[in-house]
């Protein structure tokens, strides 16, 4: 059984050739130590994994053919996560446990109390990618520009319902309710909601007011959290 899965830019499909970029060659042969007839897994988020043999090595390429499919594609649930950056390292565990926990795309956005003024958007989307090559995932969730919330919640699609994870709810017990179907979840900043945002949100009609608990979580584990509740209610879990 392959024990490398490398996610691929190019649709697949079996017996398709596929010439690797320098930096995936150099990961299959300078890092991993493959060779020629060894096999991987490969996925592009399309069309599902294959098992791919490699068939040429070389520094700066390399080439492997698609031998047969072996899962299809598996989308994750209409679900949208929303959450204002913090920390570079731990924004980063946020989209890769997003990507493991099956989000189907990635927003940070903008409050009143966001710290971060800019993101890296090819880099959390590297993070994405790595996450769902490791966790075995045939779909990659795209992740969104930084926006401001308020132009988020200004153009918000009227069938998409809103799972609002509110600090100030802390201790009560208001649980996720709802139909399935489109969803996101919005995780503030550390500073929390402004009272304009947390306001607009609660006079949504798609809005959902939801309590995490009798403790204040940090944002990375608010999200988690927050994941966890919404796929053990309405997901694929």
């Amino acid at each position: 059984m392959a024990k490398v899965r490398l996610y691929l830019e190019q649709s697949l499909h079996e017996g398709q050739s596929v010439s690797l970029t320098r930096e995936q060659a150099h990961y299959l042969f300078g890092v991993m130590r493959l060779t020629v007839g060894e096999e991987i897994l490969v996925f592009e988020g399309k069309n599902g994994e294959f098992r791919a043999e490699i068939v040429e090595t070389g520094k700066r390429g390399g080439v492997l053919t698609c031998v047969e499919q072996t899962r299809p594609l598996q989308l994750p649930p209409d679900l949208w996560l929303l959450f204002a950056p913090i920390k570079k390292a731990r924004t980063d565990f946020i989209v890769e446990k997003a990507a493991e926990m099956g989000a189907a795309r990635i927003c940070p956005v903008q409050t009143e109390f966001t710290n971060a003024e800019r993101i890296r958007r090819d880099r959390l989307q590297a993070h994405a990618v790595e996450a769902a090559e490791q966790c075995g995932g045939t779909f990659v969730p795209e992740v969104a520009e930084l926006a401001r919330l308020d132009r988020v919640l200004a153009d918000w699609p009227a069938e998409r319902r809103l799972m609002f994870c509110d600090e100030a709810l802390v201790g009560a017990r208001e649980a996720l309710a709802g139909p399935s179907g489109p969803w996101a979840i919005l995780i503030g900043p550390e500073g929390g909601f402004s009272d304009t945002e947390r306001r607009r949100l609660h006079d949504m009609e798609q809005a959902v007011a939801v309590s995490l608990g009798p403790r204040i979580l940090r944002a990375d584990t608010a999200a988690v959290a927050a994941l966890t509740l919404w796929q053990s209610s309405l997901g694929d879990w």
